[in-house]
């Protein structure tokens, strides 16, 4: 396996503090105090931010230079009609041979969200929910439908993290979850695709206000970015 390159470490972190809420959404760049953070030079960290621009992560804007990028109610439709079209591949796959795929990792990772959805820490309902559906499509081994997903995943977060009244989550498990795992070992993709694709219409519905009867777990969203530690730089010469 190839070892990773100092952009492709810078990158990683970008992505992660893009998805924790590090870097909140709207909020500059700096080259010059995130390089010294990260310990790295100023072209690694152009090289790797602007791969995020390129994934949709980042913004480039004339004169303002590269903020992460904000996802408005008029384009959370479009995110989930990308991942419908990923997921929905993955469970055709895994409903026309279940027995192939491991879909008792699917269940523990359900059953997880189900148990912290008991609570009320919004920001681990949510990094549950991604999770399982991120393992929906590694568990068909696919690297690019795995790859498409893990940029979703993260504008899925970007989307939940741009709402003005701060990031919100399903208090309870929709039942298309469980629809979803039947189909999948009942070899059943049309049944499989309609739980998704109603799942993800609840879900626009909630994000964009059209749907304001489901309850939610609330959190404010931090308006500050966090500081960076430094990566371990790799020697490539």
């Amino acid at each position: 396996m190839a070892r990773p390159s100092t952009v492709d470490l810078i990158a990683a972190e970008l992505r992660t503090a893009i998805f924790t809420g590090a870097l909140p959404v709207g909020s500059p760049i700096g080259e010059v105090e995130m390089s010294s953070q990260l310990g790295v030079s100023r072209g690694p960290l152009r090289e790797a931010a602007q791969r995020l621009v390129e994934e949709g992560l980042l913004t480039a804007s004339p004169g303002r230079g590269l903020r992460v990028t904000t996802i408005g109610p008029d384009q959370i439709a479009d995110v989930y009609d990308a991942r419908m079209a990923i997921e929905s591949q993955a469970a055709r796959m895994i409903a026309a041979a279940p027995a192939a795929f491991d879909l008792e990792a699917l269940d523990r990772a359900l059953a997880a969200l189900e148990t912290v959805s008991e609570g009320d820490d919004a920001r681990a309902i949510g990094d549950a929910d991604l999770a399982f559906h991120r393992l929906l499509v590694d568990t068909v081994g696919s690297p690019r439908l795995s790859k498409a997903m893990a940029t979703l995943a993260i504008e899925t977060r970007i989307a939940s993290l741009s709402e003005k009244n701060g990031y919100s989550v399903r208090r309870t498990v929709s039942p298309t979850y469980r629809e979803l795992m039947t189909a999948l070992r009942d070899g059943d993709a049309a049944m499989a695709e309609d739980a998704l694709r109603r799942q993800f219409a609840a879900a626009v519905d909630r994000l964009t206000g059209r749907d304001d009867d489901v309850e939610t777990i609330e959190t404010p969203v931090e308006g500050e970015p966090q500081a960076f530690s430094p990566i371990a730089v790799v020697d490539e010469t």
